[in-house]
């Protein structure tokens, strides 16, 4: 079961940066900490994007209770809501230059040391020599490895740097031992080696593994650190008294009023007061092509002004803007893992034991069947097997390639909210549109309102209703009957489906579809039944408005076809899926805007529960069905398919069941999203081919498998560069799906 399954009302999900993650042992030993704390629904580790997801209940467990338990684990969790990332980021930024010094330091050191291991091992006190320069880089610049690796041991627990530490230490200790004592071995005939330069080159070849690593996934959460950016720090408040003061966006609350100047930044959610202008809202939705903003007219946090100033009166600040729900969603989407990740953590959880047996049955059988020189062949055996295998190149496998799908899907405005989703994605065969908001532009006008008799008395009372909804259609009418005064509505009943019923001034009244009518055994007018064929014939969308007896006018509302609607069904079609449009309009109506927007098969006057059984017939004929919807209406139809797509527009509801949002409300995004789910699993595939054939063949190998065949043995240096550059080749081929999939935007 995903974390967003475990969820529920008092639960509640956040992000967090956590501090010293380095391999798949790392992650599943901060995970196991968070997963046994009472009051925890679920937790998710991220290597990648070095972050925890966490599920959890606020009045059962606190966030303190949930850092001590991972500071017990030798890690960090750093859960302060503001000021943790950029935290993180600093420490991470600090941890990053002293890794990169470390690493010049280790560089420095074993070179002379391999030098003197190549040309001068025969040099009287050589091995002194090495043994003087070697230290400093196993016991200052690598302590790290043996300090985390007993406090990992001190909780029977082992991660890559035991692996390390285990290597290094036996490789230094063996060689001391033969500087100190040479005649334990000459003794009995055997030549006393030493592998100082071992020692300290794995050290060196593991920090600089772990420096490009760094640098690696450093870039593969660009995408999120481009949408953080995007926030500006400072506004200018446009004071009642003609005043202009500058302060910071922690300052404006809602209803301010904010002068945004040419070029600038805009900081809040609002909408425009005065003034018009042309916005870039790419950064949003993925869309190059300014969008002029005129009065009243919405604009984001995050958005550019390009040419005109404008005053904006802020309604949403801070966390409750647009572009910090975007961030949360990202977050929590790169933090989330993939289902084949499952599989991948159980490996995780048994690789180092594992690896510490075949290292020592290595060594067993060096000196069983080697003879004189098993001891010196086994060590290095155990040795090479240490340093190879690599459970880093597995932990990042996966949550590399997310993190790079999802930032750059967020990129082109899709935002998908877990990888489980961006997973199922691929698979989609059957697309279920929506049509108002969804095929159309979701921005209908009223173009008639015809009344019986000519007598429009009772329009307030039309206008009273329509407010109450919030339905677009409903929205359009208020606008259109702006003139009207509103009158109070009691008994007021939303009637799903068909439309809304209420009581003005003692008078029971209906507006909705045809069919509301029929169910209350309405009389119309036959002047207003010919003008409703009329308008259906249009693809326009007919409300019937009446009291409890007569049909008393007839609202004409036109929604547009989305421009990008007839493309997104082409491509749809082209690939081989089958798309199919329900409405709750008349069949007339749906008619025309399905054969205009290319689409075959469609359902008209379908009721919300119908649009339910119709998605789960196509999932009993075996289809994985995407559903694409705005509405309130559209939410249950959301959450039966098996991947669920909100339209950015549409309402809280939809946005908040479904598991990706279309910023835009583009159709031609959905296409999109899908070649995206097909790259980015194709990557996590690669990936985990190459991570797992890496340590099947290089375990056995570094072991002496193929000593009998042709005298072959890995030395353990050159174990230590394949292992750093296992991770490092992981981390980008997952960078090169970004690199691929722009090139398929081009």
């Amino acid at each position: 079961m995903s974390i967003s399954q475990k969820i529920h009302m008092n639960t509640r999900q956040q992000t967090f940066p956590v501090l010293h993650l380095h391999c798949a042992a790392c992650v599943k030993a901060v995970e196991d900490a968070i997963r046994n704390l009472p009051g925890v629904a679920g937790v998710a580790v991220n290597l990648a994007s070095a972050s925890a997801t966490i599920s959890y209940q606020p009045e059962r467990i606190s966030l303190p209770k949930i850092r001590k338990a991972v500071q017990a684990k030798g890690y960090d969790l750093l859960t302060e809501e503001k000021s943790g990332s950029e935290a993180a980021e600093k420490i991470r930024t600090s941890e990053y230059r002293k890794l990169k010094s470390r690493t010049a330091w280790a560089a420095a050191l074993s070179l002379p040391v391999a030098a003197a291991s190549m040309f001068f091992s025969d040099v009287p006190f050589a091995g002194e020599l090495m043994w003087i320069l070697a230290t400093p880089v196993v016991c200052w610049v690598g302590r790290d490895f043996f300090l985390r690796a007993g406090r990992q041991l001190r909780r029977r627990a082992a991660s890559m740097d035991t692996l390390v530490a285990l290597s290094v230490g036996v490789a230094y200790l063996f060689s001391v031992g033969n500087v100190l004592f040479p005649d334990f071995w000459l003794s009995r005939g055997i030549l006393p080696h030493v592998y100082f330069e071992t020692a300290s080159v794995i050290v060196t070849f593991v920090l600089l593994g772990r420096c490009m690593e760094e640098r690696a996934k450093s870039n593969t959460s660009s995408a999120l650190k481009k949408l953080i950016g995007l926030q500006p720090q400072t506004v200018t408040l446009a004071c009642a008294d003609g005043r202009q003061v500058q302060v910071g966006v922690e300052q404006v609350a809602a209803g301010d009023t904010v002068l945004v100047k040419p070029g600038e930044r805009i900081a809040v959610d609002g909408a425009v007061a005065e003034g018009s202008s042309y916005v870039d809202e790419s950064m949003l939705s993925g869309e190059p092509v300014p969008v002029l903003k005129q009065e009243h007219e919405k604009v984001y946090a995050g958005t550019i002004n390009q040419r005109g100033s404008f005053k904006l009166r802020a309604e949403k600040i801070g966390a409750e803007t647009l572009l910090s729900h975007i961030i949360r969603m990202v977050q929590a989407a790169q933090g989330s893992k993939a289902p084949v990740q499952k599989f991948v953590d159980r490996v995780a959880s048994v690789f180092v034991p594992v690896v510490i047996g075949a290292a020592l049955a290595a060594f067993a059988g060096w000196l069983l069947f080697a003879g004189v020189s098993g001891v010196t062949h086994g060590l290095l055996a155990f040795v090479t097997v240490l340093i190879i295998a690599c459970p880093c190149a597995l932990g990042l496998a996966t949550p590399t390639a997310i993190v790079v799908g999802v930032g750059k899907a967020a990129e082109q405005g899709i935002l998908v909210k877990d990888a489980e989703s961006l997973e199922a994605a691929r698979k989609i065969n059957a697309v279920v549109l929506d049509k108002t908001g969804t095929v159309t532009e979701g921005k209908p006008t009223v173009t008639a309102a015809l009344w019986a008799h000519g007598d429009s008395r009772s329009a307030p009372a039309l206008r009273s209703l329509e407010a109450q909804s919030e339905h677009p259609l409903a929205e359009a009418v208020v606008r259109y009957l702006e003139g009207e005064p509103l009158r109070a509505v009691t008994a007021f009943e939303s009637l799903t489906g068909r439309g809304v019923k209420g009581v003005v001034n003692g008078q029971t009244y209906l507006v909705g579809s045809a069919r509301l009518l029929a169910e209350n055994r309405i009389t119309t007018d036959e002047q207003l039944a010919a003008a409703a064929k009329t308008f259906t014939a249009q693809a326009k969308t007919a409300i019937w408005f009446a009291d409890e007896k007569n049909a008393l006018a007839l609202v004409a509302v036109e929604d547009k076809l989305k421009a990008t609607s007839c493309v997104a069904v082409r491509q749809l079609r082209r690939s081989g899926i089958a798309v199919y449009m329900l409405t709750g309009d008349s069949a007339a109506a749906a008619k025309v805007v399905a054969a205009a927007a290319g689409v075959d098969d469609f359902r008209a006057e379908v009721l919300p529960q119908q649009k339910v059984a119709f998605i789960r017939q196509l999932q009993r004929e075996g289809k994985i069905v995407a559903m694409a919807g705005d509405g309130i209406n559209d939410s249950a139809a959301l959450a039966q398919a098996d991947v669920s797509i909100a339209m950015g527009t549409g309402s809280d509801i939809a946005i908040d069941v479904a598991k990706m949002a279309i910023v835009s409300s583009d159709l031609s995004k959905i296409p999109v999203a899908m070649q995206l789910s097909r790259q980015t699993v194709g990557v996590i595939r690669q990936n985990l081919f190459w991570a797992f054939f890496y340590n099947l063949i290089g375990i056995p190998v570094a072991a002496g498998l193929l000593y009998p065949l042709g005298g072959f043995l890995l030395n353990p240096m050159v174990a230590g560069g394949a292992m750093a550059l296992s991770s490092i080749s992981v981390v980008g081929n997952s960078l090169r799906l970004r690199r691929k999939l722009k090139r398929a935007e081009n």
